[in-house]
């Protein structure tokens, strides 16, 4: 029997939107359309996304100032997902509830003649958090087994051992202090269509349309099954997957917003206590 929405909100964002580890991953049995545990509509969402910013940013706060008393942690957000699926939107609206000099935000395109002379990891390597920071991937590493994958940039061998590589990789940022959340934006074939034709249709949108889009568009269920065999093969119980609904941009937000919340609170930072004379200081200071 499906779930209803108060059966829904008994359970927390992670447990609603984690995909299962070590399962073949069909994305056509998931509504990309969706509001898993979320409020009822737009209006709700929005609000709903707006409360969770000050405690968003508290955490944060208290993340960084830990660092400065040697605590390593971090936290990388990886979003991956189609064209228009929200990767960029979700750095402006959700992003925004935090201090931008305590992230870290890279947003992947080609690589470059530089980045090609060097194994796929090193540009990602390079753009990682440092203790205290959020970092947030807009693309990353799985394009090295997304897009390499289905315009065939790399053979098939390669791209096997590249799975290999991310899952080491990724146990290797777990155990130096790096939470990473993995999000994919899962949005239906229908409505990449509609907000590419918005594009078109607004001259103020045309810097981001490319022709090529149409082409990529056209591989979609190549896409479709490279992603499902990423979400698979790229999955453990400490590195888990988020099949993130990305119809709705305001469930988008809220769902991204609550997820991080999350895993900060799991994290539960704590302001460093001083390490100094606090009342001497403070009677040095009236006295000036």
């Amino acid at each position: 029997m499906p779930k209803t929405k108060r059966d829904q909100r008994d359970q927390s964002v992670r447990e609603l939107l984690r995909l299962p580890v070590g399962e073949r991953i069909d994305l056509s049995a998931y509504d990309a359309g969706g509001t898993p545990g979320g409020p009822d509509g737009k209006k709700a969402g929005a609000a709903a996304t707006a409360a969770l910013g000050p405690r968003l940013a508290e955490l944060q706060e208290r993340l960084y100032a830990a660092s400065t008393a040697g605590d390593r942690r971090r936290l990388l957000l990886v979003l991956q997902g189609m064209d228009t699926s929200g990767k960029g939107g979700t750095v402006k609206h959700v992003i925004g509830h935090f201090n931008p000099s305590g992230c870290r935000i890279r947003a992947f395109k080609a690589p470059t003649e530089e980045e090609r002379a060097h194994p796929f990891l090193w540009r990602i390597t390079r753009a990682l958090p440092v203790a205290g920071e959020i970092g947030i991937f807009d693309r990353s590493h799985y394009e090295d087994v997304l897009i390499a994958r289905v315009r065939e940039l790399a053979g098939r061998e390669v791209i096997e051992d590249r799975y290999g590589e991310i899952d080491r990789f990724e146990k290797s940022l777990a155990d130096d202090g790096v939470t990473v959340v993995k999000v994919f934006l899962h949005i239906s074939y229908e409505e990449q269509r509609t907000r590419l034709l918005e594009r078109l249709d607004n001259p103020d949108k045309h810097w981001k349309f490319n022709p090529g889009d149409i082409e990529e568009r056209a591989l979609w269920p190549a896409y479709q099954e490279a992603y499902g065999i990423a979400l698979e093969r790229c999955a453990t119980d400490r590195t888990p997957w988020y099949l993130v609904p990305a119809d709705h941009k305001w469930y988008r937000n809220w769902a991204i917003s609550s997820l991080l919340l999350e895993h900060l609170e799991e994290l539960d930072p704590s302001y460093p206590e001083a390490d100094f004379d606090v009342a001497g200081c403070r009677a040095r200071l009236v006295a000036s």
